[in-house]
């Protein structure tokens, strides 16, 4: 047994180094621990495998498929029409409650990415003054109950495995509420501490585009000047690649000749005068002009880490990147070879097979102007928020559970239209649902094996003798700690055997501490990488890390305050 405990602590160590440093998506991680746990005989296959039908996260995923018909409903555009106003305050005030309460129910995800496209054009206001607050309001609507965030139903099922009553459908409301009032207020005031990007010019939160000069190009044997590529104001030409030379910086009498590559860092939005330049090549030949999307790098996309040549993207995607963003980075090289990030912004030039040909939920977190989905019409709006919430109902009241009525929701959706089976297909959640099953399995293994308590009386002898409310207290922080520096659902994996095998060692009530690892797995504030909707707002708003930091430490602090203080109130040890 002591060898095989060394092994495990060595693979879960892997796990958290892979996890915090590489770029790769955490499913694979995750999914190479769990069958190298299974190859090194400490799982048996039938262990193994039972974790991805756990009940818990068959609900998850269920909801995430149903939450498809939800976001194609009228239900946004109402809310949307609530957050115009001159009052900042008042229009975060309604703004934090629509999205908490829309997340609540629906992935927050989707809440986030349906709300962003109304608030980047407010009347009165900055995007930057209103995004973040929307991302951190989403997050804190996800506690009010079960199925409010990914990370509470997941520890459901962690509860569900360790044979513990498992947590009900409002459980977490009672608190939810209390953190979502003091998080509202935080937002109310810090909203005022946002930037103001409106002010900023093009050149400080730039795109980065190229063209290429064609060989029947008129500008060919024409300076720079002559050309009248310094008048375009909006955009700088920065550089230029003939071949294998660099010529930067570029001269008003530098020669413009054959195939360069004219390298342009600026403002999008005039991008529409390189098209005025003849035989300057920038959209594809079998696009029109303004046929552009926006998309945002998912932190667990396959591109991140590699170029868009080494990911073959106009071939994987029939699409080609014309402008990249990286927040207020300045980026260098051609675009080609660019290493992509998450969070980096694409502007693309989209062939008629890129809609649905691939999961591109799994890739992007955000694509504006990319109609993946059609609106519903109002009486099938109607129809899907009614059903959508008598399912909930019936829920609620103990009549049929999600597990049961969510297929039959789903079925009803496919029949009536509301969705159709290619968006299931693009849509449906592997990574997540081979990142939850492998977790589960991994936290059964601390636990078999010793790891967890042994852990666990590590830590309460630190402690030393502050007693089950001080081991809530590092259960929570080290819960938090994780988020940051991994993902939410992560973080709840590597935690959760910790905190079980600490109550049972201190012999005290479970409850508290598994709610103290699903509030702190989802209290991202003061990174962009924490939580995904704080990524997808990033570049949308121009935002630099001490933006988060700004607005995230009195955020994590009031979340903070909240929990610890109300939590062994509500569920006493």
């Amino acid at each position: 047994m002591l060898y095989q405990q060394y092994g495990v602590i060595a693979l879960l160590l892997a796990l958290v180094a892979a996890l915090i440093f590489s770029q790769r998506s955490p499913a694979l991680w995750f999914g190479g621990a769990l069958l190298l746990s299974y190859l090194a005989g400490w799982l048996t296959l039938d262990v193994a495998l039972q974790n991805f039908t756990n009940p818990s996260l068959l609900t998850l995923i269920l909801l995430l498929l149903v939450s498809i018909a939800i976001e194609k409903s009228q239900l946004v555009s109402w809310l949307s029409r609530g957050f115009q106003g001159r009052c900042l305050a008042s229009v975060i005030a309604r703004l934090s409650l629509s999205s908490a309460l829309m997340s609540a129910f629906i992935n927050n995800t989707a809440v986030v990415a349906a709300l962003m496209a109304s608030l980047r054009h407010h009347n009165h206001f900055a995007a930057s003054k209103l995004l973040l607050p929307l991302s951190y309001s989403a997050i804190l609507g996800g506690m009010l109950t079960l199925i409010g965030t990914s990370t509470n139903l997941i520890v459901n099922g962690f509860v569900e495995q360790t044979g513990e009553p498992v947590l009900g459908f409002f459980d977490f409301t009672l608190l939810g509420v209390l953190v979502l009032i003091s998080g509202g207020i935080v937002l109310i005031i810090g909203s005022h501490w946002l930037p103001d990007n409106r002010e900023q010019s093009g050149a400080s939160t730039p795109y980065y585009l190229s063209a290429h000069v064609r060989s029947d190009s008129q500008l060919i044997g024409k300076t720079v000047e002559q050309n009248q590529l310094r008048d375009l104001k909006a955009l700088f030409l920065a550089e230029i690649q003939r071949g294998s030379e660099r010529i930067c910086p570029v001269t008003p009498e530098t020669l413009i000749a054959a195939d360069d590559e004219l390298r342009f860092v600026g403002d999008i939005t005039a991008v529409s005068r390189l098209q005025q330049f003849a035989g300057l090549q920038l959209l594809r030949q079998d696009q029109q002009p303004g046929e552009l999307l926006e998309a945002v790098l998912s932190y667990s996309s396959r591109l991140v880490g590699k170029s868009l040549k080494q990911n073959r993207f106009r071939h994987e995607y029939d699409a080609v990147v014309i402008a990249v963003r990286r927040g207020h980075e300045r980026l260098q090289g051609g675009l080609g070879d660019l290493v992509l990030h998450a969070g980096d912004v694409l502007i693309l030039s989209v062939g008629q097979h890129f809609p649905g040909q691939h999961q591109l939920s799994q890739d992007f977190i955000y694509v504006n102007g990319l109609s993946i989905s059609a609106p519903l019409p109002k009486s099938l709006s109607n129809w899907v928020l009614f059903s959508f919430l008598a399912t909930l109902m019936l829920a609620i009241v103990g009549i049929v559970p999600l597990i049961k009525s969510l297929p039959i929701l789903l079925i009803g959706y496919v029949a009536g239209r509301a969705i159709n089976i290619k968006e299931l297909k693009n849509r449906f959640p592997l990574e997540l649902w081979v990142i939850v099953g492998s977790a589960i399995g991994l936290a059964q293994l601390m636990i078999q094996t010793g790891i967890a308590s042994n852990i666990a009386n590590t830590l309460i002898q630190w402690l030393d003798g502050s007693g089950a409310y001080g081991a809530l207290i590092a259960v929570f922080i080290a819960t938090w700690l994780f988020t940051e520096l991994v993902t939410n659902n992560a973080a709840a994996a590597l935690t959760f055997p910790i905190a079980y095998a600490i109550a049972q060692n201190l012999g005290v009530d479970p409850v508290p501490f598994f709610m103290a690892v699903a509030f702190g797995a989802s209290a991202s504030f003061i990174s962009p990488f924490g939580y995904q909707t704080n990524l997808m707002v990033y570049s949308a708003g121009n935002y630099q890390l001490r933006d988060y930091i700004r607005l995230g430490v009195p955020m994590v602090l009031a979340y903070s305050a909240v929990v610890l203080i109300f939590l062994p109130l509500i569920y006493p040890f």
